[in-house]
């Protein structure tokens, strides 16, 4: 998810490293925080790996700003990662949002179009936070009214992401 963020935003611009953690904090920052000691040895890797390229700049203060810049590789390293993501970046919400957030860099509608496929189909198999005798408990099903808030909430916001992939598919594919 981490290289994927880079990847994605560096697919809009150069940018040096502060303002790329900023813009990855403000994507999942607030449910799965990105430290200094996660992100720069991502970077590395993608440098390394001939994804990202980077120079130095003048700061505005007295240091020098390292800029990065997306690589012909890391830009096909981009669309490989969103054509192909892995399951765990369908099925968690999480990481199929920072999916989403650079899903128009597919230039093919019908690929974009099948990624939103694969989480239409994963939210249409029944699911549940809590299970009795292997089947999943509705919200209905419990006398908790906190088990409820949570079942209640989570059916509305599958119902309302179903509704949108339906949508979004039928507009890709039409």
């Amino acid at each position: 998810m981490l290289e994927l963020s880079i990847l994605g935003f560096l697919s809009e611009e150069p940018l040096h490293g502060y303002e790329l953690k900023e813009r990855i904090k403000a994507l999942s920052g607030h449910v799965r925080p990105v430290s200094d000691g996660a992100l720069y040895p991502a970077i590395t890797r993608l440098v390394a790996a001939g994804r990202l390229d980077q120079h130095t700049e003048p700061g505005a203060g007295a240091a020098p700003r390292r800029i990065l810049s997306l690589t012909e590789s890391g830009r096909e390293d981009l669309l490989e990662r969103l054509r192909r993501p892995k399951q765990a970046e369908i099925t968690d919400q999480v990481r199929f949002n920072t999916l989403l957030a650079f899903l128009r860099r597919l230039p093919d509608p019908r690929e974009q179009a099948a990624v939103l496929r694969r989480r239409l189909d994963f939210l249409q198999t029944p699911a549940s936070f809590f299970y009795r005798d292997g089947e999943p408990v509705r919200a209905e099903e419990t006398d908790d009214l906190f088990r409820q808030g949570m079942l209640r909430v989570a059916r509305a916001t599958g119902e309302a992401e179903r509704t949108w992939l339906a949508e979004a598919i039928a507009r890709l594919e039409g």
